[in-house]
Order: C-alpha cells, then sequence, then structure tokens
C-alpha cells in the first residue's frame, strides 16, 4: 500500500518558559503562534486583536510629495488618470482611489491596461493617449515600480507621475515624481507586505488627514471591504497590519454589501457569511475572469455600480466569463502537463509555451502545475512576434530573483518571490529557457524536491473540546501568511468510509479517538477508498473546523493528508 508522498514537518514544540509568558491562553494557541514567529507579549497581543500601531501613512518615503502633488492636482481641477492592474488588486485599488479623489473634488478616470493588447503595467502608447486627453498627473496602483523607461517617456510628455507598487523592486528607481512602495530602499515604514489596494488605502488616509472630503460623506475606513477583497485575493500576508485590515474589511463586507458585490454574491448563491475562502475561491476568481478573458474594466464598473440594476449585467457576464476561465484553464492545464510528462528528464524547472495559450489563464495553469510537479512552472502564450506568460514557484525558488538573472532577455517582468510575469521577444525565448534552466540547476537539487506538509502541533483529540476549536477559529483570518492551524493524530481507527460528490471524488470518514466519534472529509483524495478498510487505524494530518448543517454546529475534521499507522 503506497503512502503519501509529502513529508510531514511537525513544528519545533515552544519551550516551557514560552507557555508561562501566556498562562490565560490555551497551550495550542501559545504554539500555533509561536510557529508563526509571534512570541513576544505585544506581538501575540495585537494579533489576537487584529490591531496594527504603526500605521502613520505619511512614515511612507514618497507620500508627502504623493500627497502635495495630489492636491495640487485637485486644488487646480488637473486632471488626475488612476492606472491600474487587470487583476482584483489592481481593480479593487483603482475603485479605491478614482472613488476617493472624486470624494475630494478631483477630475480623475481610470485607466487599466487591456492583457491582450497592451500587457502589464505602464506602457507608451497609454501614457501618450492620457497625455493627449489633457491629463496631467499619472497615478499608478499595484505596478510601475519597475517601469523606468516608461515613466522617463511620461516625463517627457510632460506628466507628473506618482507610483504606488508593492512588487519586488528592481535594481534602478524609475524617475518618478513620487514612488510609494514600502520595499523600495530607504523607506523605514515598519510593514512591508501591503497589498496594491492596501498602499492605495495608505495614500488616501494621508489624503484624508490633509483635507477633509466633500458632499458625500466618504471615510477612509468606507474602502475597507474594497481593501480586503484585494488583500486576501493577491494572496498578501495575512499578518500585521494586513491582518488588522483583512478583519475590518470582512466585518464590513458582511454588514454593508455594495452594490455590485450584492448581486454577484446572489449570482453565485454561496452561503451568507463573506470569509477569506470566500474571497478566494468565488468572488475573487469572478472578477479576476474579467481581465483574464476581456477587458477588467466590467470587474472594474462592477465595483463602481452605484445600484443593483446597473450592476446585474456585470455580474452576469463576470460569472459566464468565470466558467469559460475554469473550462480555457483544465484545457491549458492538460496540454501543459502532457508536455512536461513526454520530457523524461527530470528537470528542476519547466518552461511551457504555444501558440494556443490564452495570456490570461497562464497563471492559473502555471500555479495549477507548480503544485502537482512540485517545480517552478512557466507558461506561457507564444504569439507572433512576443511571448507573455506567468511563472510560478516553489518555496525553495525566489523566481523574480532568477528572472532578474535574464533581465537583459526581457522586455518587462516583475513579481514576488512566488510569481512573477514576463514578455519577451520569440527569437531569444531558447537561451531565455537556457539559462532559467540553469539558474534552477544551480539552486535546486532535483532529488530532494519534496513537498512538505507543516504540521503546528500532535493533538490527542479525546482532550479537544468545542471552546478549543473556537479559540482556533478566532485566529481568522486565514490565509497565505497565516495558514490555517493543521494538526497531527495518531491512530484513529475507522469506523466507516465513503466516497461523495458528483464524481466520488471526495471521501467521508467516521474515525474513533478511542473516547469519540469524529466526522471527517478528505477533499480529491477519493483514492484511498480502496487503500483503506474498516478497523483500520490511520495518521491523519488535518484542520480542525466546525461544519454548519440544519442549523447544528459540529466539530469536523477536514484532512488533508492521511496515512496507514506503523
Amino acid at each position: 500500500m503506497s503512502t503519501s508522498l509529502k513529508r510531514w514537518e511537525v513544528s519545533p514544540r515552544a519551550p516551557e518558559a514560552h507557555f508561562a509568558q501566556f498562562a490565560d491562553l490555551p497551550r495550542l494557541i501559545v504554539q500555533i503562534l509561536y510557529n508563526r514567529g509571534f512570541t513576544q507579549p505585544q506581538e501575540v497581543h495585537e494579533f489576537l486583536a487584529h490591531s496594527w500601531s504603526n500605521d502613520d501613512p505619511l512614515a511612507l518615503k514618497g507620500m508627502a510629495e504623493a500627497v502635495a502633488r495630489l492636491s495640487q492636482a485637485i486644488a487646480n481641477q488637473e486632471t488626475i488618470a488612476v492606472y491600474g492592474d487587470y487583476d482584483v488588486d489592481g481593480v479593487t485599488a483603482t475603485t479605491v482611489m478614482v472613488q476617493a479623489l472624486t470624494a475630494l473634488g478631483a477630475q480623475v478616470r481610470a485607466y487599466i491596461p487591456n492583457r491582450f493588447d497592451e500587457g502589464y503595467g505602464l506602457n507608451n502608447e497609454a501614457l501618450a493617449e492620457l497625455a493627449g486627453q489633457g491629463v496631467k498627473v499619472v497615478l499608478t496602483v499595484d505596478c510601475g515600480i519597475r517601469s523606468v523607461k516608461e515613466v522617463a517617456y511620461g516625463n517627457s510628455l510632460g506628466l507628473d507621475i506618482i507610483i504606488t507598487d508593492h512588487h519586488h523592486v528592481g535594481d534602478e528607481a524609475p524617475p518618478a515624481l513620487a514612488a510609494i512602495n514600502p520595499k523600495q530602499p530607504g523607506c523605514t515604514y515598519p510593514f512591508k507586505d501591503l497589498a496594491g489596494v492596501g498602499l492605495a488605502y495608505k495614500l488616501v488616509q494621508a489624503l484624508a488627514n490633509r483635507g477633509s472630503f466633500q458632499a458625500n460623506g466618504l471615510q477612509p475606513t468606507d474602502f475597507l471591504d474594497l481593501v480586503a477583497l484585494g488583500t486576501i485575493a493577491d494572496l498578501a500576508p495575512l499578518y500585521g497590519e494586513n491582518r488588522k485590515l483583512a478583519q475590518a474589511g470582512l466585518h464590513r463586507l458582511n454588514h454593508s454589501l455594495r452594490p455590485g458585490l450584492a448581486v454577484l454574491m446572489e449570482k453565485i448563491g454561496t452561503r451568507p457569511v463573506i470569509s477569506a475562502g470566500t474571497i478566494g475561491f468565488a468572488i475573487g476568481p469572478r472578477l479576476n475572469a474579467a481581465g483574464r478573458l476581456d477587458s477588467a474594466l466590467a470587474a472594474y464598473q462592477l465595483l463602481m455600480a452605484a445600484t443593483d440594476f446597473e450592476a446585474i449585467h456585470l455580474a452576469t457576464q463576470l460569472d459566464l466569463q468565470n466558467r469559460e476561465r475554469q473550462r480555457l484553464t483544465q484545457q491549458t492545464v492538460e496540454v501543459a502537463r502532457q508536455a512536461i510528462l513526454a520530457d523524461n528528464v527530470r528537470r528542476p524547472l519547466y518552461f511551457i509555451h504555444h501558440a494556443d495559450f490564452n495570456p490570461g489563464i497562464v497563471g492559473l495553469a502555471a500555479s495549477r502545475l507548480s503544485e502537482e510537479f512540485y517545480r517552478p512552472v512557466l507558461v506561457a502564450e507564444r504569439g507572433s512576434q512576443y511571448t507573455k506568460g506567468s511563472a510560478r514557484s516553489i518555496p525553495d525558488f525566489h523566481i523574480t530573483e532568477a528572472l532578474d538573472q535574464c533581465a537583459d532577455l526581457l522586455i518587462r517582468y516583475g513579481g514576488h518571490a512566488a510569481a512573477a510575469g514576463f514578455t519577451l521577444a520569440n527569437e531569444n525565448v531558447p537561451v531565455f529557457e537556457a539559462r532559467l534552466l540553469q539558474v534552477a540547476q544551480q539552486r535546486l537539487d532535483v532529488a530532494a524536491l519534496r513537498p512538505s506538509l507543516t504540521i503546528d502541533a500532535e493533538v490527542n483529540l479525546r482532550g479537544v473540546k468545542p471552546g478549543l476549536a473556537e479559540a482556533i477559529t478566532a485566529l481568522q483570518p486565514f490565509g497565505y501568511g497565516n495558514p490555517t492551524p493543521t494538526f497531527l493524530s495518531r491512530n484513529l481507527t475507522i469506523k466507516s468510509l465513503k466516497t461523495m460528490g458528483q464524481e466520488n471524488q471526495h471521501l467521508r470518514l467516521a474515525l474513533h479517538d478511542g473516547k469519540q466519534i469524529w466526522s471527517a472529509v478528505a477533499f480529491r483524495q477519493s483514492h484511498w477508498a480502496n487503500r483503506l478498510r474498516l478497523s483500520q487505524q490511520i495518521d491523519i494530518a488535518y484542520m480542525l473546523e466546525f461544519n454548519e448543517w440544519n442549523g447544528e454546529r459540529r466539530m469536523q475534521l477536514e484532512i488533508k493528508d492521511l496515512r496507514p499507522s506503523q
């Protein structure tokens, strides 16, 4: 009988003296926070209270200059263009800035580039078009920090360019009037991991501190729903200031939905409580679908909609586009998977490019394949002149730093440690692939590459009560940077097991811990159904959660991995 291929890595137990500092907290909660690096009483207090005190927006390098220029533009009625990105982070950031600047009395317009015609980030044609329309100030959100040549071109057109961007900073700073990015050299702002929409929110805070919003009475906190959407959908780490903003935004989403989101939720038909999971798996993909298949303007217009009537056809469009996105993603994944499987060499990195790939889908395909094969994977559309793609990586390999080693071959690129986008001329593809593969061979040991499952603690389920599960739930929102706690329990006896789901791809089990029966579910693990038997003992790695059904709320185990007990 084969067992899991994943390594189970149980986190080191905190020293006994550490537990003594937090006598008022359950030991398991203290251990979970210790695993995430929260070891000081002040850190633990802020985490549990969803608070963050060092959040003065003017502490961000470039903020004062940005506020001064925007205030001048507002006073002189100069036209401001908010130049965004086509993903959820960029669209929410664009919405925040357009609505906030409008409330401050500005003449403002939105510009979101088309993924297919223009690609990611600033481009000269768009800047020339905006300048020709009388725009005086271009404010980027979620892009621009690597657009050195484009900013210089914009300057030559008489544009004042202000950059707000959270992406990895390059070797050369763009010659912008102001650049707001906590990752840039010389910025002492204590929290470095704000999303693009988070930085837009900081700018709104700074503008609000300088002046007052106009007749519609908007305040910075009115935008927290959008901040939560963009932060969670963009996989920004959910600790520090992001945790505070995401929690406040989720509260707002659950108490005051803007018309476009209310209509979209009705279209989705999801349960009423909006969580980080709802954003990650239901709302975010639909908002992203517009920019992946056509133009992101539909998502922007949905968020800007003032009435249900305006939003209905937009929500329907996004839902249909999301279904098409799912179909194309599966198709792309299958083509790329076959190309990988046809390669008999165990490579440390894969680069799959094809003329028929949709450039809006390649990132999703790369993500699925990177998870499946546990390798950095690049998937790209090969056009008539240029190859445009996305890269997804594993914790062992910083993909944007690897792309830095190929900068001379790339027309445009940027991203994070785990994800990046890139564009290059077709004639450079063979050299690019060879060099990137060489970088991967130097940094990765193929024989040792194996996904690991980090486990917070080994738990005796007989001691788990609903109060402990409630305390674990209070650590939400879970996501990147604050993963849902995972536990290990051994020697559980199978009392029943069966497959479930439309295609019987999931597994439902009843497990006995020696004292009580636990309901457990293992999603996409039906392959165990014919390998396990009743009365057999198994070890499980799982998440402890509450399952609500027919008005009843019961504890449930969501199994992430399992193996027969030794």
